[in-house]
């Protein structure tokens, strides 16, 4: 066939989505082609809470950074074509360190009008802090019926809910039956440290990320059912076994458990662009820092591709609207 000179078949372009992952802060370009309005699916993850760490009390875990996502369900965001929407992605708060022991919260993710909460920190003698989910709850020299509550979740609130709370941990004059409590992640609460009179103080697990299937990529994430990647999963509280063997905390989706005893592990970091939580650990400075965030974006029918020999027609009206690739 003659095509402008060209001798050859002609190739039809092709649509499908445009995708763009961002790992870090930058700018989302809408693409002048697709469907009108210009409609997007999105997932705004923020940066996971630090567990905390000290010698002599059993701290709690950080919380998930904030899971927002307009999959599956939820409403897409309509972005003016052509324009360009910065995007912000927030970085895991840090790990507990001496001399002071307490993590720190995540930052807060952003892309539009969607700002999902960094995690809660996780507690150091006290409370978990507040966030997209809250950190663990850490228990000290208190009363083994004194409990002590991890962060809430949701905060501030969001519909659909953002992530869910940290768990309750529980006091002991023995320092053999302190437990930290786990952070809350994107699909559940962090689970509560056993109660002293259940005998010896293991670290607690932390809430399970969430799998995202529109969102499924080898590269970010962490490995869920097939198809989707895990985001978000909360922290572990630390154990608190002194003079024994160290006993790993659950792991989050998104986030590994702390580890240890006063001579024991540190914790072990959320997972980079999950928002996963930071471990806590009971060796002093041992906390461990949240994960950073993600920020995933998909055009529907904006991205136009061809091979081989093409109409220079079509490949210059593509080229025009800003679609040609």
């Amino acid at each position: 066939m003659s095509n402008g000179g060209i001798i050859g078949p002609v190739n039809d372009p092709t649509i499908s989505n445009l995708t763009q992952t961002f790992t870090a802060s930058g700018t989302f370009n809408m693409p002048n082609s697709g469907p009108s309005p210009g409609q997007v699916d999105y997932l705004v993850v923020a940066g996971g809470g630090g567990g905390s760490g000290s010698s002599g009390s059993a701290n709690g875990g950080g919380g998930a950074g904030g899971y927002r996502t307009s999959f599956p369900g939820g409403t897409k965001l309509t972005i003016t074509k052509g324009s360009s929407t910065p995007v912000t992605v927030g970085a895991g708060g840090a790990g507990g360190t001496t001399p002071s022991g307490v993590g720190a919260d995540g930052s807060p993710s952003i892309f539009s009008t969607i700002t999902s909460t960094g995690g809660g920190k996780g507690g150091f003698f006290s409370a978990g802090s507040p966030g997209g989910s809250g950190g663990g709850g850490g228990g000290g020299y208190t009363n083994p019926t004194t409990a002590v509550p991890g962060g809430t979740g949701n905060s501030p609130p969001t519909s659909p809910s953002q992530g869910n709370p940290g768990g309750t941990a529980f006091g002991a004059g023995s320092q053999s039956q302190r437990a930290g409590a786990g952070g809350g992640g994107a699909g559940a609460a962090g689970t509560n440290g056993p109660n002293p009179g259940d005998g010896p103080g293991v670290g607690a697990t932390g809430g399970v990320g969430s799998p995202n299937i529109i969102f499924d990529s080898p590269t970010v994430g962490t490995p869920g059912p097939a198809p989707g990647r895990y985001y978000a999963g909360g922290g572990a509280g630390a154990s608190g076994v002194p003079g024994g063997s160290p006993v790993a905390g659950g792991a989050g989706g998104g986030g590994s458990g702390g580890t240890g005893t006063p001579t024991g592990n540190a914790g072990t970091s959320g997972t980079t662009n999950t928002g996963g939580g930071g471990g806590a650990s009971i060796v002093c400075g041992g906390g461990a820092a949240g994960g950073s965030g993600i920020v995933i974006v998909l055009a529907p029918n904006a991205k136009v591709t061809a091979s081989g020999v093409w109409s220079l027609q079509c490949a210059y009206n593509f080229r025009k609207a800003g679609t040609w690739n």
